[in-house]
């Protein structure tokens, strides 16, 4: 449910406005106002943690609720005959449907990390960004085929449609066998009373509080810091490459769509869960450390043969190789935020990282569309490589510092 209105508006949307001669710097924008409310998800992550019990479930109330609201928000869409003409007023209920669909992420995320041992953390992780990727395959090549063939209004219909039928499988699943189907945000499930009679609610003031020390710790900033830039510079290049292929190359924005959301995502699935594996097996952070150099690698060999995007089998192939990298980053780095997350306010922390990765999407496409002004893609794609690089070397170089000092302690002490 997440991922079918991503795919829609980010990927078939976003294609179709550059394909119909929009700007980078417009389709930028569209893309950084349907993606804004993702940005303050910080603020829902403690109300749904002060919140969080009823008898359907341990926050299950709140992803039901905002669910059924993101799905009329969706109908509101029908309201658009001519999306270029009509820009402002999409991006307008765009942003509307993100808003109750940042909330419903907030709250899976928090049950997620409340229910998960670390042991499985990758795994889930894994599972999570599958679902994501099927989604963003609906939306982006499903549904952008669709509005090819029968225009924008069918395609918000069906995905009105989708997110209304899975809200109602949503509603049927419960997290537990004592859980009601009754939705109250006072009741409890009798599983649930023990956890809650050792536990105390914490109050709003607390939990921000204790968020913002989280958050603020300088150990848990650099770790998150590294990821933060990652994710922008992955936004960056993606955006760049597909606006020029679209709009200098001259490709079907259709096709690029379901290049980017629908070939090769069996492959990507494949891919993705066997990270979750890995990443329990070996350790988050040596696969996020893997991932890292994959990606350094591709930006620097790819983007220097920028003149040779020309040729269709080498774009093609770039295009499909990159859809490894947003799900296999996610796999290795959110184990290594969970990690971080402090007793009690898990869920909120681990909402607030998400609210600034999700930050970091919406300025990577900002600053993409500003940058394709002055410089081609293939320049951003090598500045983004260097980046990574020179985030690589400096886990190189402060490794050996790490292992040295617990020595000179052990010397000291003899």
């Amino acid at each position: 449910m997440q991922g079918i209105p991503s795919g829609f508006a980010l990927t078939a949307v976003a294609n179709y406005l550059a394909g119909k001669g929009l700007s980078s710097q417009s389709v930028g924008s569209f893309v950084a106002i349907v993606g804004a409310p993702w940005i303050i998800q910080f603020i829902w992550g403690p109300i749904i943690d002060r919140y969080q019990f009823s008898v359907i479930g341990h926050r299950k109330h709140w992803v039901v609720l905002t669910q059924l609201l993101a799905s009329i928000a969706s109908l509101s869409l029908l309201l658009i005959n001519d999306p270029v003409n009509q820009l402002a007023l999409m991006s307008v209920l765009f942003f509307m449907h993100s808003n109750f669909a940042s909330v419903q992420d907030a709250s899976v995320d928090a049950i997620a990390i409340s229910i998960v041992p670390e042991t499985q953390r990758g795994r889930v992780n894994a599972f999570m960004r599958g679902g994501y990727l099927l989604g963003i395959s609906i939306g982006s090549a499903g549904l952008s085929t669709v509005m090819h063939y029968y225009g924008f209004f069918y395609a918000a219909l069906s995905q009105s449609v989708l997110l209304l039928l899975m809200t109602l499988v949503t509603f049927c699943i419960k997290l537990d066998q004592s859980d009601s189907l009754m939705i109250s945000f006072k009741g409890r499930s009798k599983v649930q009373a023990p956890a809650l009679a050792r536990v105390d609610n914490p109050n709003l003031r607390w939990l921000f509080k204790q968020l913002y020390q989280a958050i603020t710790d300088l150990s848990n900033f650099k770790t998150f810091g590294e990821i933060a830039v990652v994710y922008t510079c992955i936004s960056i290049f993606i955006r760049a490459f597909s606006f020029h292929l679209i709009h200098n190359l001259h490709w079907a924005d259709n096709a690029v769509s379901v290049l980017q959301g629908g070939w090769g995502v069996i492959a990507t699935l494949i891919v993705t869960l066997s990270g979750g594996v890995i990443a329990d097996r070996f350790g988050p952070a040596k696969l996020q450390s893997w991932v890292m150099v994959a990606i350094c690698l591709f930006l620097l060999l790819f983007s220097s043969y920028g003149l040779l995007w020309q040729f269709k089998p080498l774009s093609v192939t770039g295009l499909i190789i990159w859809n490894f990298a947003d799900p296999m980053f996610s796999v290795a780095s959110m184990p290594v935020l969970m990690l971080l997350c402090r007793k009690k306010i898990e869920g909120s922390q681990f909402t607030a990282y998400m609210a600034i990765v999700n930050f970091c999407d919406v300025m990577g496409s900002y600053i993409s569309g500003w940058a394709m002004k002055f410089v081609n893609a293939p320049t951003i794609g090598f500045a983004c490589g260097c980046i990574v690089f020179l985030l690589i070397a400096r886990k190189i170089f402060e490794r050996p510092a790490l292992q040295i000092q617990p020595v000179l302690i052990k010397n000291k002490l003899l």
